[in-house]
Parts: C-alpha cells; structure tokens; sequence
C-alpha cells in the first residue's frame, strides 16, 4: 500500500504529520485517543478499502500523537484545540466538497466540527455514543488516573488496557495531560442541529462511550449500524471498512 506522509504547520506552527493514500473524493479520517492513523486506518486495511473505492484518505497523526509534535508548552493547547487543527488543514488543502470521519477522540472532534460550521457532504462517528459528547469530565478523569498510574498499575485494574496501549503507541504523558484538558463537552441540542447524513459506527460490545443508537437518533440526518467488537478490537474488523464504504460510497 503506498502511504504519502507529509509535514503541516498548524495554525499556531505545529507541526502535524499527514498521511494519504489514493485518489478521487477527499475524506479526513481522525484516530482515536492514544493511537494514530497507521493503527487506526491504515494497519487493518480500512484505508486500503477505501482508496479502492475512489477516495482520496487523508489521514492527520493528532497534536501529541504519532509522528506530529507534542509540546509541553500549556500555550499549545488551548480550548478545542484538535478542532482548530483540522479547520486548518482543511483551509490549507483548499477542500471544499468532501466527507469527514472519526473514531472515538476522532468522532468527538468530527462531531464539534460538523457542530461549529464544517459542512462535509457525508461524516461517520465511529466508536461513539451520545453520551461520549455529552460526559466528556468522567472519561478525562478516567484517562488522568490511567497517565498517574502508568508505572504503578497491575494487571487487573480497571486502567490497565489503556495504560498498554498508551505505552504501545509512545504516548507523551505530560502531552496527553495538557491535551485532555482541552476537549469540551457538547451538549446533546448541539448534536441535534448537526444537518449532515452522519453514519453512527460502533462495535456490538462497545458501550465505551455510552449508547450509539441514542447518537444517531438525536441527529437530523443519523443512521446507526453495528459492527462486531469492543471499543478495542472493533478497529482490526473488516466490518470498520467495509461499512465506511457502503456508506460514502452510496
């Protein structure tokens, strides 16, 4: 699979690495917390699919994960910051007809995008339910107590996974801490104003981020469909990709 990786200064001159594959229809794709685009697209084929089907995959590595910078600097993280990064590459790739997706984080930030002006012709919310936009306070916590105890946790607490994962995918802690902070909650009539035809995907077993089918239900324009997993395993399905494309290429 040929990955095209390039470099982007962000609206404040970070620094973000952009992978893309394939040509046609531009589609953003955001990853989840603590992952990046080669884990959450590209390594279990889900970009492949979807440049088969005539799309343009373009793939950002999130401020303070994968291959873009991490500063330590507080003033690098202001409100919503993930949200400014992606109106900025959009405005610098000069997209104007497009569609928009993401997983977990990347479906929270797609949905304050599609709530705050952002108007693709199609977006999905993948992992994600309604009260992942609504409840953000009680996962931040959860995921301060995971950075707090990463050298002191045993297997069988409830942090347990998501410390390996974080440590698996080089997660800067002190980032991560200042980036957590700066995710807003959306109240659920934000969600309900969103006019875009969103597809709602989530894995059977993933109530991680609260009830899906309630997300889609509150949206104009929502439809809701399961894929087998949980919030983790959901990512290495076939069934991610394959209803991505049933969905934007329909």
């Amino acid at each position: 699979m040929n990955i095209d990786s390039w470099d982007f200064s962000s609206f404040d001159g970070v620094n973000l690495k952009i992978h893309e594959t394939g040509e046609g229809r531009a589609l953003i794709l955001l990853h989840g917390l603590f992952s990046n685009a080669e884990t959450n697209w590209i390594k279990f084929g889900h970009a492949q699919l979807l440049a088969d089907a005539g799309f343009r995959v373009i793939m950002p590595d999130l401020r303070a994960h994968g291959e873009s910078d991490a500063p330590h600097d507080p003033a690098a993280y202001p409100a919503d910051v993930l949200v400014k990064d992606i109106e900025a590459l959009i405005a610098h790739l000069g997209l104007t007809d497009f569609d928009l997706g993401g997983f977990s984080l990347g479906a929270r930030t797609t949905a304050k995008l599609l709530a705050t002006g952002t108007s693709p012709r199609k977006a999905i919310l993948a992992g994600m339910g309604l009260q992942g936009l609504s409840g953000w306070a009680r996962r931040r916590d959860f995921f301060f107590q995971a950075i707090d105890t990463r050298d002191s946790a045993k297997r069988g607490d409830p942090h347990w996974l998501a410390i390996q994962f974080m440590k698996s995918q080089k997660i800067d802690p002190v980032a991560a801490r200042l980036l957590l902070d700066t995710f807003s909650d959306m109240d659920p009539e934000e969600a309900a104003s969103i006019e875009t035809e969103t597809l709602v995907l989530c894995g059977s077993e993933d109530d991680d981020n609260g009830d899906p089918e309630e997300l889609a239900a509150i949206l104009l324009n929502g439809h809701y469909v399961a894929i087998p997993g949980t919030h983790m395993s959901s990512v290495t399905k076939a069934e991610l990709g394959q209803e991505m494309v049933r969905f934007l290429a329909g």
